[in-house]
């Protein structure tokens, strides 16, 4: 009962959301995110609770990094949900109109999805993100999260909560699954009566389970294996620089870089060099066999370890004959997410964003940049690896559905 209640209460608060218009959802939007900078202090005390549980059960550097919030992180929420409200309103835009020759008028424009559920992982910045996201584009939200940020999301939650009712909108615009259990979150993936869309964020093991198991639509999105390949052109004092912020800015992010691929005419001179920068973090490498003659310091690695997102201070390294093969190893290894090719050659470039098959493909910059924020659209829901319907950060646009208008007088099909 605990759980259709939630949803059946989202589903009636979904018809009231989109009833706002633009100003009504900009000004709520502006309110929460001031109610979550002046609630830092509680929402940090709750982060300190899951961050000590998280120690004692042995979470790894790369998770805990996830699951960590500092003044500085809730003022980037705040700044994600003003930047949101700052967008244009996706909800009532035409999208294109014509006119029958029996006289009858169509237009097509953009409708609220209805009720959005959101099954991820310990990354409580997603829980005001995705809130954010789905209350511009008319619709409800209900959260499930992991229980290792359960303390962190309830005092989130509290909070926009608290915004929203103060705006005099339904709290119910905004609903957290407060168990932990897995048979809650199955029985979640079952709610279609009451849920529209269902996108699940998180590791290769939660996005498979309710890609398998869910009756509600899913929008998939991805883990990310990230490349960057070094092409024999590139400026190794700017490629250095790339890769370090790429690998170890935030190790446990889906953009991360998690596997490099070296033109085999630079390796010698380059890896030694890569490797000294990347040991201020302690970064593993497990490379090819031409890696491991070059880098000595290096360890094997198994055929597992290039299709691996490690979330962690570990790199795979593969020695190719150049931009082609590079292409070919990426398209068998990679999962879609984001890939990058560093180099001079304005060809190599070319072929590289043309050849790579992912959502993100860059040419001298860090896959790090892949995410809602950077690319303007605020803040994100999840970033789609699928091809259909969404694909790369998904904004506003890609969370509204669509209807058709027809207007007639009098017209009957014979």
């Amino acid at each position: 009962m605990y759980l259709e209640d939630l949803c059946k209460n989202a589903k009636k608060a979904k018809y009231e959301v989109a009833k706002l218009n633009s100003r009504e959802k900009n000004s709520a939007l502006r309110h929460i995110a001031k109610c979550l900078e002046e609630d830092a202090s509680v929402i940090l005390s709750a982060n300190a609770i899951d961050l000590e549980n998280g120690v004692k059960n042995n979470m790894n550097a790369g998770l805990l990094d996830r699951l960590k919030l500092t003044e500085e992180r809730i003022q980037g929420m705040s700044e994600g949900i003003r930047q949101v409200a700052n967008l244009e309103d996706p909800v009532g835009v035409l999208l294109s109109e014509s006119k029958r020759p029996n006289g009858l008028e169509l237009q097509k424009i953009t409708v609220p999805m209805g009720v959005i559920g959101i099954i991820y992982e310990s990354r409580p910045n997603v829980t005001a993100d995705a809130f954010a996201l789905c209350f511009k584009a008319g619709s409800a939200v209900i959260l499930k999260g992991g229980k290792d940020a359960i303390n962190s999301n309830i005092a989130i939650v509290k909070s926009i909560s608290r915004g929203l009712e103060e705006s005099g909108i339904t709290k119910d615009a905004i609903s957290l699954i407060e168990q932990t259990d897995r048979e809650i979150t199955t029985q979640f993936m079952k709610m279609k009566e009451y849920v529209d869309l269902l996108i699940p964020r998180g590791g290769a093991g939660l996005i498979r389970a309710v890609v398998e198991n869910s009756l509600i639509p899913v929008i998939e999105t991805g883990t990310g294996n990230c490349h960057i390949f070094v092409d024999e052109s590139a400026d190794f004092d700017e490629a250095v620089a790339i890769i370090f912020n790429a690998k170890t800015q935030r190790i446990g992010v889906c953009n991360a870089c998690e596997s490099l691929v070296i033109h085999e005419k630079i390796a010698k001179d380059f890896l030694p060099k890569l490797y000294a920068k990347l040991q201020e973090k302690d970064v593993e490498f497990r490379g090819d066999a031409i890696t491991c003659e070059v880098l000595p310091e290096a360890n094997e690695a198994t055929e597992e370890d290039f299709y691996k997102e490690y979330l962690d201070y570990i790199l795979s390294v593969k020695v190719v004959s150049g931009v082609d093969e590079a292409i070919d190893f990426i398209n068998e290894h990679n999962t879609g997410h984001s890939d990058a090719i560093l180099t001079e050659n304005k060809e190599n470039a070319e072929k590289f964003l043309k050849g790579v098959d992912s959502a993100c493909v860059y040419v001298n910059a860090s896959t790090r940049f892949t995410d809602g924020f950077e690319f303007g659209f605020g803040a994100e829901i999840g970033i789609s690896t699928q091809k259909l319907h969404a694909r790369g950060p998904m904004g506003l646009e890609q969370i509204v559905s669509y209807k058709y208008l027809i207007r007639g007088n009098g017209q009957i099909r014979g």
